[in-house]
């Protein structure tokens, strides 16, 4: 009877449930709700997720673990631990403000998007990606990791009539199930060479492997690790990120810059640094390789958008983020050759945390500006600080942070500790590569800085900022000014917790 499954901890899984729940409730009372009042289903979707995300607050004090066997108290398919809660903060945070965003865009598209599925999928799709971090055993993992993007598919695609947006979604779904099947077929032959799925009877498990098993276990680690490479937009899995940030609603793709980017790293986290620490001679190489491809095609990317380019701004925040997904991968990296891979995990979850409050906000300004210049172009924002001096202000602020440079210093310091993990674990050549692309991205991000503040052409016309998208900007600005004040306070928050 060992392999029974212990009673529910229904509070340790309630900030994923009453995300889901409240997406049911939301898709029902959609078919009673008149026309006329589908807004209101907006505003019961951002209070859904703001609940969600205080659900957290009871589980701080302890480790908490669901749907364990109840001959092994270690191998549980559900655990609420450190790491698990930052992750779904971040998670169910970013959702909260992407929703923020959709709020407007929803008012803005004048029916052109429908609202009650927008909403249900949303809120379905931040279920999963909230449920991912807390996963430990493969299944439950590649569940999450569906359940997190089908939803997000049809969010790219939802625009009626655009052939833009079914276009990207296609590209999107395609790539995204080719490297899930590839997952799956990892899953399997890790499976076969230890004859389980959870993750910590993995990592024991596979160390014991029959040497002629040895061949398939590496295939199955590399295998496994590929659709997670794609959530994070890693070279070479990254070609759908330009076309799909585009072809989506403006708040999707900020949605997916960073929640499902969450999604992937803690994905990569769990299964290199939990399941397969033994094999690190095989992930981390290949990740080491995979960073630095990645920082450099995505910098090279946002160097190459030109200005007066259709949506150049969105292309440009494209490429930014995988170039943001090459720095990520560095101290999952480094953990292979780390003697303390719990630090160099660490630094990774205050990369992901930084990258998510500034990312957000450059996204919520964006989209300010979309409002009056549909084309999103980069020479759309010349003379913002004439029509919006505040907007102007936060945005540069904002892309200062993801450069690296005062007074954005959480970025500062971010780029900082991922250099310091690199370093410590002997990955001299990495950081030498990430520093040569600080330097590339420095360029593009002071060059779309100074375009704010220079003489507009034509007259200037005054932004009228609606309450949500006020709300989205000022929260972001207030985050990234108190975290540039106190920015050891990320690194405090984000330790992992789990070791």
């Amino acid at each position: 009877m060992s392999s029974l499954v212990q009673s529910v901890d229904w509070l340790a899984i309630a900030p994923p449930t009453l995300a889901a729940v409240v997406g049911l409730v939301v898709l029902v009372a959609d078919l009673f709700i008149g026309e006329g009042k589908k807004a209101v289903l907006g505003w019961v979707s951002v209070a859904g997720l703001a609940a969600s995300a205080l659900m957290l607050l009871p589980l701080r004090d302890g480790d908490r673990a669901t749907f364990c066997l109840t001959g092994d108290a270690h191998a549980c398919s559900y655990t609420a631990d450190r790491f698990t809660l930052v992750i779904q903060f971040l998670v169910l945070g970013g959702a909260l403000l992407a929703a923020l965003l959709s709020v407007t865009a929803l008012k803005d598209a004048n029916k052109d998007l429908p609202e009650g599925e927008f909403w249900f999928l949303l809120l379905s799709s931040a279920a999963g990606a909230a449920l991912l971090p807390a996963s430990r055993d493969l299944a439950t993992l590649i569940v999450a990791l569906e359940v997190a993007s089908l939803p997000a598919f049809a969010l790219v695609g939802i625009k009626r009539g655009d052939k833009k947006s079914s276009e990207a979604a296609l590209k999107f779904f395609l790539s995204s199930v080719t490297a899930t099947a590839v997952s799956l077929m990892g899953v399997s032959l890790v499976y076969a060479t230890t004859g389980s799925l959870y993750l910590t009877q993995i990592a024991d498990k596979i160390q014991h492997v029959d040497g002629q098993f040895h061949t398939l276990a590496q295939a199955g680690v590399v295998l496994t690790l590929v659709g997670f490479a794609f959530k994070t937009a890693a070279v070479p899995f990254h070609f759908w990120v330009p076309d799909t940030y585009v072809g989506a609603p403006l708040p999707i793709a900020a949605y997916l810059s960073v929640v499902g980017k969450a999604v992937g790293f803690s994905g990569l986290i769990l299964v290199t640094v939990v399941a397969l620490p033994s094999y690190g001679d095989v992930w981390g190489p290949a990740l080491a390789a995979l960073a630095a491809f990645t920082m450099t095609v995505g910098n090279v990317g946002a160097l190459r958008q030109q200005a007066t380019r259709a949506y150049s701004a969105v292309r440009l925040l494209a490429w930014s983020s995988v170039g943001q997904a090459g720095y990520l991968l560095v101290p999952i990296a480094s953990a292979a050759y780390s003697k303390d891979a719990e630090k160099a995990i660490g630094s990774t979850v205050a990369y992901a945390l930084m990258y998510a409050v500034v990312n957000l906000g450059a996204f919520a300004v964006a989209a300010l500006v979309a409002r009056t210049s549909p084309l999103n172009r980069i020479s759309d924002y010349r003379g913002l600080y004439a029509r919006s001096p505040l907007s102007a202000l936060i945005l540069g602020f904002f892309l200062l942070c993801l450069a690296g440079l005062p007074p954005g210093i959480i970025g500062l310091f971010a780029k900082v500790t991922v250099f310091a993990a690199a370093v410590d674990a002997g990955l001299g050549w990495l950081a030498v590569v990430m520093a040569v692309n600080v330097v590339i991205a420095l360029f593009y991000y002071l060059q779309w800085t100074t375009l704010l503040f220079r003489a507009p052409e034509g007259e200037s016309e005054k932004h009228r900022v609606p309450a949500p998208l006020t709300a989205a900007i000022a929260l972001t600005a207030v985050l990234g000014i108190a975290l540039s004040g106190a920015p050891q306070l990320v690194l405090r928050f984000s330790a992992t917790g789990l070791f």
